[in-house]
């Protein structure tokens, strides 16, 4: 039996990276991972690959949609799918085997195979059984510390189980291999939103179909009616307060105001959330405990109730995002080594990657007011921006929060091109409990997209220079 300081199940964002950080810090560490490479979801079949494709299609929306208004004159603009799949690919090729390569440097031992417990500190390792052959033989490892960052996975509603061909999870989805001609989106989740744009862009008639009231829920009802629109705009059907009822010959059917609707379809993306992946861990016999959304329950330093045992990232609970189990991977490795880790969970950004972009951190104008906060509301619009202008992208604004008595950003919310790399600057301010003015006296370089940032805070105390 092999011995460690630290074992990590699940070699995605938070696990690898908590395996890296425990190196670095000296401690001994096995890395184990069910699939054939490491990058868990997100480099595989998440966020990586939806990117490289929300990428590329852009770029076909571009040309057979705004080329010609730049003076670029282009001939009938084609998708090569084939290529266009590969070139997926090969960004997820590189990305996992930059992990790879990361762990070796760092003396991590890799280990392949699927992971369950034996006890509170010892593992049990079931590899891959090759097609038509024998089981090889299971090895166990043991460590004084074991962390559990195993993921997530696609939640499967019960009328419409996955079955890989028609209905399919965001896992499928980023590999079809021909356009759909009618793609229904079940569920207006920032997933269900990027795979939608993608084969919209393709040439696929795409229907999201939502049960709450409005699609990106979380988000201000000022920045979803201005969202929707533009999603509107570039042709996807938006279907919000409509429960899914279920799908038979070729047509899923929904109900809205006691009237039955119905969308014909070729593919139906079930993107409805994810449900935190632990199946199969034996977490019984380590007796580590679920709470009642069957998430790994943990302390405020990601403890499990089972000595020894932690739990990050998608397991437990909190927002299901890659940057946030990258940042509890580093907490618990430098925990665990004795050092002052420190994760601040209010501040964990979000973003929709659709063209324009959403995102946020923080508290939102209308979940301030629900709660009874009062606050002032910066707003400025990328209309009025001059690079935005230059560079067509003029849809759009920012918005910041700040508490009306002490003139802190409780938060912001973004749409528009890049909002997700916007959103860092205010992500940055807030963790060091900055203000709106703080903000507003921040020099930005002309002309970027960012003096909207600035412009935003400024607008707080009704001051923006280069809006009325």
């Amino acid at each position: 039996m092999s011995s460690f300081d630290l074992i990590v199940i699940g070699a995605g964002p938070g696990g690898y990276v908590c395996a890296f950080r425990a190196a670095q810090l000296g401690l001994k560490v096995a890395l184990v991972e069910k699939r054939a490479a490491l990058g868990g979801t997100c480099l595989n079949v998440g966020c990586i690959p939806s990117k490289a494709l929300l990428h590329a299609s852009e770029h076909v929306a571009w040309a057979k949609h705004h080329a010609a208004e730049q003076g670029i004159k282009l001939g009938p603009v084609e998708v090569d799918l084939a290529t266009f799949m590969r070139r997926k690919d090969e960004v997820v090729t590189k990305l996992v085997g930059g992990v790879s390569q990361l762990a070796k440097a760092r003396k991590i031992t890799v280990v392949t195979g699927s992971a369950s417990f034996v006890s509170p500190n010892t593992i049990e390792i079931a590899p891959a059984v090759p097609a038509g052959g024998t089981p090889p033989p299971r090895t166990q490892l043991t460590a004084k510390h074991i962390v559990i960052a195993t993921g997530s996975a696609p939640v499967e509603l019960p009328f419409l189980k996955f079955d890989g061909q028609t209905i399919v999870s965001s896992d499928h989805a980023i590999g079809f291999t021909a356009v759909p001609k009618k793609l229904v989106v079940v569920g207006g989740g920032a997933i269900g939103l990027e795979l939608g744009s993608v084969w919209a862009r393709l040439g696929s008639d795409v229907t999201v179909v939502e049960f709450l009231p409005k699609i990106a829920a979380s988000y201000d009802d000022d920045i979803v009616r201005n969202f929707t629109r533009l999603l509107q705009k570039q042709g996807l059907t938006i279907e919000v307060g409509a429960k899914v009822t279920g799908f038979s010959g070729g047509v899923l059917t929904a109900e809205r105001d006691g009237k039955t609707l119905a969308f014909p379809a070729d593919k139906v993306l079930v993107s409805v959330g994810r449900r935190p992946f632990t199946d199969g861990l034996g977490l019984e016999k380590a007796g580590v405990l679920l709470d009642d959304k069957r998430r790994i329950k943990v302390d405020d330093h990601l403890r499990t109730n089972a000595p020894g045992i932690w739990a990050l990232g998608d397991v437990v609970a909190g927002p299901m995002l890659a940057h946030k189990a990258e940042e509890d991977g580093v907490a618990v490795a430098e925990w665990i080594a004795g050092k002052a880790g420190h994760v601040n969970w209010d501040l964990v950004p979000a973003i929709v990657y659709t063209n324009p972009e959403v995102a946020s951190v923080g508290l939102g104008e209308d979940a301030a007011k629900a709660k009874g906060i009062a606050v002032n509301v910066g707003r400025f619009n990328f209309a009025a921006n001059g690079r935005a202008i230059a560079a067509g992208a003029t849809d759009g604004y920012v918005k910041v929060i700040a508490d009306a008595k002490t003139d802190r950003i409780l938060g912001a919310q973004i749409l528009g091109h890049n909002a997700g790399e916007l959103i860092s600057e205010i992500v940055t301010h807030m963790e060091y409990g900055g203000s709106a003015e703080d903000l507003a006296r921040t020099i930005h370089a002309h002309p970027t997209m960012s003096e909207a940032v600035k412009e935003a805070g400024l607008a707080v105390s009704k001051r923006a220079l280069h809006a009325l």
